[in-house]
């Protein structure tokens, strides 16, 4: 597909959908994290995605192949996805899932920040200032709101959280504003899980046993994280990054926490009150402004 310069109904219902599945993602790190530690658990998660990227990009006839002019932002790539997600593993492990996606999903505001400094035509606008604004106020409003999923918070998991939120604004400008951006969208991924498989396992040495009270169910959720979050959907990710404007698709991550606090009253039997319904009308006024097109 070719490059856009706006969200069109695709990109938007695709970025919606995309939402709703890492909302449903950080239930299932909550879960499995009580069945393994958690950087233990991302580590095995990036090398079962190594595994799986390399049979599908054999099996498609384009074996990945790590070419030396791509070494350098590669690693890097790399190192970073991996402080991205020992960030946020451990993080679901000491905070609740609602006060790590308020500070996760703050992502887009240094993303644009920085994009608007070192990525060409992705300029904050006032417009843009003004939507951003916006959409991190509803998420805040729905997470701050005891009623619409607050909890105990610890100091050390939100740092940890918004370590993860610096980390992955840094993984979406290394995509785009590197040698990478070159290379096809699966060939970054592979560059991160297999650069961050061995540093995570290797960490995780640091952090505690390995194992805690494993039970099957664990490892389905260790198998659906490899396989379908980070080999498919997080390749999916970077395909859309490639093709629409990175402040642009990283608005659209502003619903993830909403999402959660849905998932929350639905599966968890959680009261939605006005402050969700008003966080979600900020949201939506948020987005409309960030992508909406310049007037002629």
């Amino acid at each position: 597909m070719e490059r856009k310069d706006r969200i069109d109904a695709f990109g938007a219902l695709s970025l919606t959908g995309f939402s709703a599945f890492l909302a449903f993602n950080q239930v299932i790190i909550k879960f499995v994290n009580g069945g393994l530690q958690p950087v233990f658990f991302a580590g095995l998660r990036s090398a079962i995605a190594v595994l799986c990227l390399w049979l599908w990009m054999t099996w498609r006839g384009r074996p990945p192949r790590l070419r030396r002019e791509m070494a350098g932002p590669g690693i890097a790539i790399g190192l970073v996805f991996a402080a991205e997600f020992l960030g946020l593993f451990i993080a679901l492990d000491l905070t609740t899932v609602t006060r790590t996606s308020i500070i996760l999903y703050s992502m887009p505001v240094w993303l644009s920040l920085a994009a608007h400094f070192v990525l060409p035509g992705e300029r904050i606008t006032p417009r843009k200032a003004v939507g951003l604004i916006l959409a991190f106020s509803g998420v805040a409003w729905a997470i701050l709101d005891r009623d619409a999923g607050g909890g105990q918070a610890s100091l050390t998991g939100d740092l940890c959280a918004l370590g993860a939120a610096i980390g992955w604004a840094t993984l979406a400008l290394i995509a785009r504003g590197t040698r990478l951006k070159e290379a096809r969208p699966e060939m970054q991924l592979f560059w991160q899980v297999l650069v961050s498989a061995p540093v995570l396992i290797v960490a995780s040495l640091f952090f505690g046993p390995l194992v805690r009270d494993l039970v099957p169910l664990h490892i389905a959720g260790l198998v659906f994280q490899g396989v379908v979050v980070v080999a498919a959907g997080f390749m999916f990710w970077l395909w859309l990054l490639s093709v629409y404007p990175a402040a642009s698709v990283a608005s659209f991550s502003f619903l993830t926490p909403i999402f959660g606090v849905g998932f929350g009253w639905a599966l968890l039997g959680e009261e939605v009150g006005l402050p969700l319904i008003g966080s979600v009308l900020l949201v939506g006024i948020g987005i409309i402004l960030i992508n909406r097109s310049a007037p002629k």
